[in-house]
């Protein structure tokens, strides 16, 4: 449609910065024809080297470099062979590196996937979640940020509970993203929900937004409380209730809820509920879904979507990434095909 397409157009001139927790995706490939006589499992003959990409927050840079805009990505690595490869594999995909430091105290966050004949036989992951200890080093990345803030249309906090994304930095940039009235958008973690107040959009998957849910009653048993009887959002019903009262509890611009095959469903704050089909044809592999959507959504609204129409794209995008193997990305013009078979 002609819109979207006005919007796709302009995505190339706008500046993303990306706050929040690198992770190194490493890929294993191989196959398998014969079960261990050591224990009930799979062997799998590697087939040539480890394959990286840049994962977790750098996963919404890689996305956002795909749709050709300007990104600054913000983290931390290890001072460790890992993050020598993540940087890297980062300027391959031409994401500056600037504003990734380097943390003494942490190993470089990692995820190990099998794969075998296009399954996934099983995931390691090697990380330590310690919150930032060095506060110099908290300085400089707030520091960083701010020389940024100028620079950008919209800031996007990518938490993956590594570590990074904590009460004194959430409460920086929200401070400092309302003073300057940039967009900013979060993909939550569960224990940091409650932190978002008054931001753009936060956008959790069903799962997340019930436990969110959960560890909100917990957390404020006086006070402020979510009118909401139970956690289970099984219902259009439960999810419009949950939806709404987290807007209002959180006083936020809006809130899309991603439901996997069921689409998604818009919050905004005066309105009525939205629900959004599915675009997806066929499901192959969900990961890197929900970096997708929040760099997509992020993305359009700077062009000067309404939240609707950037609700819509995020849609169409997700549909095309989880009809492919891996974290992978999605195009302009994958997006541009994709929104023309309407």
């Amino acid at each position: 449609m002609s819109q979207f397409k006005n919007i796709i157009n302009k995505f190339n001139n706008k500046h993303i910065l990306v706050i929040g927790d690198i992770i190194l995706d490493q890929y294993i490939r191989g196959s398998v024809s014969r079960i261990s006589p050591e224990a009930p499992v799979p062997i799998v003959l590697q087939n040539g080297h480890p394959a990286y990409l840049p994962g977790g927050s750098a996963n919404v840079a890689r996305n956002l470099r795909s749709l050709e805009a300007k990104v600054t990505l913000v983290g931390r690595i290890g001072q460790d062979e890992e993050g020598k490869i993540l940087k890297k594999e980062l300027r391959k995909a031409h994401i500056h590196t600037q504003g990734i430091f380097i943390d003494k105290d942490v190993p470089t966050a990692l995820k190990t996937r099998i794969i075998a004949s296009h399954q996934q036989i099983v995931r390691l992951d090697r990380e330590k979640t310690d919150s930032l200890k060095d506060g110099l080093l908290s300085k400089r990345i707030q520091n960083f940020i701010r020389s940024q803030i100028d620079s950008v249309e919209a800031i996007i906090i990518s938490d993956y509970g590594k570590g990074l994304i904590a009460e004194e930095l959430i409460a920086f940039i929200c401070s400092l993203a309302m003073h300057e009235k940039k967009i900013l958008t979060v993909d939550p973690k569960v224990e940091h929900f409650s932190y978002y107040q008054h931001v753009t959009t936060i956008t959790p998957n069903r799962s997340e937004a019930e436990n969110a849910i959960r560890n909100i009653k917990i957390t404020h048993k006086s006070g402020r409380r979510l009118a909401i009887h139970s956690d289970k959002l099984k219902t259009d019903a439960d999810i419009d209730l949950a939806g709404n009262q987290l807007v209002k509890f959180l006083d936020l611009e809006s809130l899309l809820i991603t439901l996997g095959e069921q689409g998604m469903r818009l919050f905004e704050k005066g309105k009525k509920p939205v629900h959004i089909e599915t675009r997806a044809q066929d499901v192959f592999d969900v990961t890197g879904a929900g970096d997708t959507v929040i760099s997509v959504f992020t993305l359009s609204l700077t062009a000067g979507a309404t939240k609707h129409q950037a609700a819509d794209l995020s849609n169409y995008a997700a549909g095309i990434v989880v009809g492919k193997m891996g974290a992978v990305t999605v195009t302009r013009k994958e997006l541009l095909e994709a929104t023309k078979q309407k």
